[in-house]
């Protein structure tokens, strides 16, 4: 029988739960495009229709490795946010700005 995760997480040792807790934010803060549009609650479809473009291009843009910043930037813009860029480094994490300002095409 199967038993609830209520009763599995109190026998967790304080350690163990502040470990899952910790996992469970940083894969919140690192989602794949399409796990995010689901996050938003947004379907393909709703998100094609805010873009002007057909689902099949939403869904070819989810599985893309590489694509303009300016594409990236109006899906995110399309379900509320902001696109930011960072760049991380041992010593911290710097905003790069000079994509804040892209230009719709014309």
């Amino acid at each position: 029988m199967a038993k609830k995760f209520a009763e599995l997480e109190a026998r967790m040792t304080p350690e163990a739960r502040a470990r899952a807790r910790a996992k469970t934010q940083e894969m919140l803060e690192s989602l794949p495009l399409d796990e995010l549009r689901e996050a938003r609650e947004m379907t393909q479809e709703h998100l094609a229709k805010l873009l002007h473009v057909n689902q099949s291009a939403i869904s070819k843009l989810e599985r893309r490795a590489d694509m303009y910043v300016s594409t990236l930037q109006h899906f995110v813009k399309a379900m509320g946010g902001q696109l930011e860029i960072r760049a991380v480094f041992p010593d911290g994490a710097v905003r790069i700005a000079q994509f804040g300002t892209l230009k719709k095409k014309a």
